[in-house]
């Protein structure tokens, strides 16, 4: 798709250059044929046709050839003027807008009078100036001024429930975006908690993050196989199953070719969050300020709280690292060592809790038994 839309792209830059050759030929058709330049013959008008269609060509031409660069001037000109208006607060840019309306179409009625003025080219002059002096004083005075209308809504509000004191609509702010990374996708625990409700607002998921996920499924490798797999069944659930909006993005940066360094770029534009189970890209997003949700911190903090002295049954799976201990494991995946708990494998009983440590991988427990 992208082919067709840089080649009819190119064919209308080419077709712009074309006219612009054009139109220069027809400012200077009155001086070729007065004859008057040294050294250019007089041109007659069956002369001035091929004159024309020759320029006309040259420009075209030349158009065509410097296409690609124009083009990639104009996107990164565009991309930078959308980076720098996200910056500003949409109330701002109404505002702006309205006063810019309202200060051109009061520049517009002084410009008639402007008509009258007996002096040449005073008229013309004086009406430049207005436009530009007075759309600036109105887009500088509405968004100083913002704080004013931002009033309105409380006095309708209260008009409100003055008239109807029983109804009360709630003010919900809206969510920002949450950008998927492929490792909490391949997680797939990411579906659940979708399904649970605690994720608001769009998904987003981007283009790059889908040609890894594609790469993963074709690799040799029938591990890295299944992952691949397994994430691209979650993105369909994601998509077909549940109660949420899914939204595929092709935004990329070619300059860049990590996709952890692309995601934190892509949610700086756009006012994002990363959401992810990667410790790495959690801290380099923290250096960039970039705000990150991570699904192993919020396994972790919804676990049970134990305390030391609790009683809890468990059941020895395995042995521990050091001489006598005992491993056991709760149902969300805590890990328990149990002292002389090794000589117990298989056996269920009951431990009193010592202490609990709280590591970055998560949470460990450690216990005797009770007898």
């Amino acid at each position: 798709m992208s082919k067709v839309v840089n080649r009819v792209l190119r064919f209308v830059v080419m077709f712009i250059g074309g006219f612009l050759g054009v139109v220069i030929m027809s400012l200077l058709e009155p001086v070729l044929k007065s004859g008057t330049v040294p050294g250019i013959p007089k041109v007659t008008d069956s002369q001035m046709l091929v004159v024309y269609a020759v320029i006309g060509l040259i420009f075209a031409l030349i158009f065509y050839i410097l296409t690609p660069s124009i083009v990639r001037r104009v996107k990164k000109f565009a991309s930078y003027i959308e980076f720098e208006l996200q910056k500003v607060p949409t109330s701002k840019i109404i505002a702006g807008t309205i006063g810019l309306i309202v200060s051109l179409s009061l520049a517009y009625l002084v410009s008639g009078l402007f008509k009258i003025l007996p002096i040449p080219f005073l008229g013309p002059v004086l009406t430049i100036i207005a436009y530009i002096v007075l759309g600036y004083l109105g887009i500088s005075v509405a968004t100083k001024n913002m704080g004013d209308f931002g009033k309105l809504p409380d006095i309708v509000r209260k008009m409100q429930v003055s008239n109807q004191e029983s109804k009360m609509e709630p003010c919900v702010s809206e969510a920002k975006p949450k950008i998927l990374d492929t490792s909490v996708i391949i997680d797939g625990r990411i579906a659940d908690i979708c399904r649970a409700g605690f994720i608001e607002g769009t998904i987003i998921v981007t283009e790059f993050v889908l040609e890894e996920l594609r790469h993963i499924s074709d690799s040799s490798d029938s591990l890295k196989r299944n992952r691949g797999r397994r994430g691209l069944d979650i993105l369909n659930v994601i998509q077909k199953e549940l109660d949420v909006e899914v939204k595929i993005v092709d935004t990329d940066f070619e300059d860049v070719s990590e996709v952890d360094i692309k995601l934190l770029k892509l949610a700086q534009k756009i006012d994002g969050i990363v959401l992810t189970n990667d410790y790495n890209l959690n801290k380099v997003a923290e250096l960039q300020r970039v705000p990150v949700l991570n699904i192993n911190e919020l396994a972790n903090a919804v676990k049970p709280i134990v305390m030391p002295g609790e009683e809890m049954k468990v059941q020895i799976i395995k042995e521990g690292k050091e001489q006598k201990q005992g491993i056991a494991y709760l149902d969300d995946g805590t890990m328990i060592v149990v002292e002389d708990g090794r000589n117990r494998i298989g056996e269920e009983f009951d431990v009193i809790v010592t202490s609990v440590l709280q590591t970055a991988a998560g949470r460990m427990i450690f216990a005797k038994s009770k007898r």
